[in-house]
């Protein structure tokens, strides 16, 4: 638990969505998490950010806990997922912090409903306007992924938590971030059945249905209307600052800091940056 954060669930679209509140007041802020996370992954930031906004960590569907159905896990639907849950708090429109998938479904959200989003700051997560040379270039650092969405092994990777407690300290510089409790407040949540199944087909989907498209450009002619703040871990192993470049001229105002001797999980890695950065943008 986290010293002054409040817990609550919302139905919307027929999933029971668990979300996690600090603060109060008519200024809300949305934080979405990423693989293989949950609304834990922002216990330095709801306290640090209630002051000012009423901060809302919303677990997506399978993450957390929320309900983990066996469908709906291509990120557009999951975009659909955080609309609904937002009409159902009855709040229209809002500042959005995103790290990892919670990130990348922040990017969708701005394309698919900009009125509801003020501002946005995303986190070790590229863009929908990534460069197919660069991602060709950096295929192979994708390689976990291919563990993932393998049949039975990215299901047994879940369980054990040896894969997901790997990932996690590889994804960091110094491994005094993560201690033997926060760890396990990730790995066992995703050990469990349904939640191991969620997270094998949240990286299907991408594999399968959604990254074809992307390489053929799907999203090439969408343009960011909302300002947007990227804020990157420099060293990340997999997704490298090589696949940002290029990426402002897709934006009305799309700014992106590279994060040096930080990795992917910079929420967790440098909580008081990323504080700084985000206070310092919605203000």
């Amino acid at each position: 638990m986290v010293d002054g954060v409040r817990h609550r669930w919302v139905e919307a679209r027929g999933v029971r969505f668990h979300v996690a509140e600090a603060g109060g007041g008519d200024d809300p802020v949305l934080l979405l998490h990423g693989w293989p996370q949950h609304w834990y992954a922002w216990r330095h930031l709801l306290p640090a950010l209630a002051d000012r906004h009423h901060v809302i960590a919303l677990d997506l569907r399978g993450f957390g806990w929320s309900d983990a159905p066996r469908h709906g896990y291509a990120k557009e639907e999951l975009a659909d997922d955080v609309l609904a849950v937002l009409d159902a708090l009855a709040i229209d429109r809002l500042k959005l912090v995103g790290h990892d998938w919670g990130g990348w479904i922040g990017f969708l959200l701005c394309l698919k409903a900009p009125e509801r989003i003020e501002r946005f700051v995303a986190l070790n997560i590229v863009t929908p306007w990534t460069r197919t040379d660069a991602f060709r270039r950096n295929a192979w650092r994708f390689w976990y992924q291919a563990v993932v969405i393998a049949p039975v092994l990215g299901y047994l990777g879940h369980r054990t938590g040896r894969f997901t407690g790997l990932m996690l300290r590889g994804g960091v510089v110094g491994r005094s971030v993560w201690d033997s409790s926060t760890l396990a407040a990730f790995t066992d949540n995703l050990a469990q059945p349904a939640r191991a199944r969620a997270g094998v087909r949240l990286y299907r989907a991408f594999m399968f249905r959604e990254l074809p498209g992307l390489l053929r450009g799907r999203y090439a002619r969408q343009r960011l209307r909302v300002p947007t703040r990227v804020v990157f871990g420099a060293d990340d192993g997999a997704l490298r600052p090589d696949l940002l470049r290029g990426v402002e001229r897709h934006g009305d105002d799309l700014q992106v800091e590279l994060v040096p001797g930080c990795r992917h999980f910079i929420v967790d890695e440098r909580p008081d940056l990323v504080a700084d950065r985000v206070r310092a943008f919605f203000r």
